[in-house]
């Protein structure tokens, strides 16, 4: 496990979109999506769906299923900062 994986958002935009040199408004607009989901993406305000996922997939040459697991480590990471005080008993038979 990434320890403190980026979101899939600040990936986007340090790994595509600048490079790219694209702004916001034309991601948007390729990704067929409003300017302001995306910027909530970027910005780490929401998480990638599975059909974002596919979407920048396609956009970006890459996976859906890289764009799902990034989401999947990120939120695992930031689920574990804040549940190790969990009182959880492990399962066991009778």
């Amino acid at each position: 496990m990434m320890y403190n994986p980026p979101h899939p958002g600040e990936v986007l935009a340090e790994l595509v979109l600048e490079p790219l040199d694209l702004s916001v408004t034309g991601a948007a607009k390729a990704l067929g999506i409003s300017r302001k989901s995306l910027s909530q993406l970027i910005n780490g305000r929401i998480g990638v769906s599975p059909m974002m996922a596919v979407r920048l997939g396609f956009a970006t040459n890459t996976t859906a299923e890289s764009w799902m697991n990034m989401q999947t480590a990120y939120d695992l990471w930031q689920t574990r900062r804040t549940t190790r005080r969990l009182k959880v008993k492990r399962l066991e038979a009778a």
